[in-house]
């Protein structure tokens, strides 16, 4: 990894860029006390930058105390004993309770180690685009959550490749990154699969999926696990005013969807767990309790927010897949 980076399309002067690409590489011990560093001449000609833009990076440097100059020779580290915090751009899809959970162990274990900017996309590619772009080069890491929005991959890759961390959902065009992430996916079919005793006792499995903002993983779970044990399923994008059919178990990813399936059971005068059942996704403590407890398909948002604080503190660069399971309550 190189000790210098500049990346001209970045809204960051580029003597600052200089600047936080030795404290970054002094901080992850790339650079200890007394090496050198690249002569002015080889920093204005690899990147295309004036002679006296490197020096205003090496001069704030040195009255910093943080590096110091021998005459005829070169710049050196002085001291790895400065105070570097870290800024890092949390770029989340949206802010609901299990992504609170998430937000808040990510922050326990970075422990003050670095200031935090968070920001919300609400799943708008335009939003996604603009706040990316407007914040590159702003920051020392980026923590991005892309969902499955349409050109992700490309706009995530005009960032700092080695500042980059992918969270929640990844792809193949993702997959260069560090990450902790889901695989929703096998997620889906082996936690269906851990309750397949319960789920045989219903005549057909509905799945209410919008692909607007549900990862395509969850619908592909799904039909490989009803495909391979030949349950009759369905997959429809919304309930709104639908009428449940007893003997039937809906799977139900969005939290507004569980409302309304709850509020139409209530019309129906159906008991959930007896009549019909439900599944959801990501668990909340509210779901303990509602209709004597809703089974979930959850991945650990704690553990989640944990690792990813850990990957960063510890310059780890891993793609690591989060522990999901099903949690059977009273629902199925």
């Amino acid at each position: 990894m190189k000790i210098i980076s500049v990346n001209k399309r970045q809204d960051l002067p580029k003597y600052k860029q200089i600047i936080l690409s030795v404290e970054m590489s002094i901080a992850e011990k790339r650079l200890k006390r007394g090496d050198k560093l690249p002569s002015v001449n080889k920093v204005s000609l690899e990147f295309g930058i004036s002679r006296d833009t490197v020096l205003l990076a090496y001069d704030e440097l040195k009255k910093r105390g943080i590096i110091y100059a021998i005459l005829g020779k070169g710049y050196y580290v002085k001291s790895e004993d400065f105070s570097f915090e870290q800024r890092i751009f949390l770029l989340f899809d949206e802010l609901n309770a299990f992504k609170e959970d998430l937000y808040n162990s990510f922050m326990a274990t970075i422990n003050r180690n670095a200031e935090i900017d968070i920001f919300f996309h609400y799943f708008n590619p335009e939003v996604f685009k603009k706040l990316v772009h407007d914040n590159n080069g702003n920051y020392s890491k980026y923590i991005i959550m892309p969902t499955n929005l349409v050109n992700a991959a490309s706009i995530i890759k005009t960032l700092p490749p080695e500042d980059v961390f992918i969270l929640d959902q990844t792809n193949n065009e993702l997959k260069n990154y560090p990450s902790v992430h889901q695989n929703h996916s096998k997620d889906t079919f082996n936690a269906l699969e851990s309750g397949k005793i319960q789920i045989e006792k219903y005549k057909k499995l509905i799945l209410i999926f919008s692909s607007y903002k549900q990862p395509m993983g969850m619908k592909e779970g799904f039909i490989a696990f009803c495909e391979k044990y030949q349950i009759p399923y369905d997959i429809i994008s919304h309930f709104e005013n639908n009428e449940i059919q007893p003997g039937n178990l809906y799977l139900i990813p969005d939290d507004r969807h569980l409302v309304n399936v709850i509020e139409q059971s209530k019309i129906q005068k159906l008991n959930i767990g007896t009549d019909f059942g439900i599944i959801s996704y990501n668990d909340t403590p509210l779901k303990k309790v509602v209709a004597n407890g809703i089974t979930t398909i959850s991945t650990d948002f704690q553990e989640m927010g944990r690792i990813l604080a850990e990957l960063i503190l510890n310059q780890r660069k891993e793609q690591i897949e989060n522990k999901s399971s099903l949690i059977l309550r009273g629902s199925l």
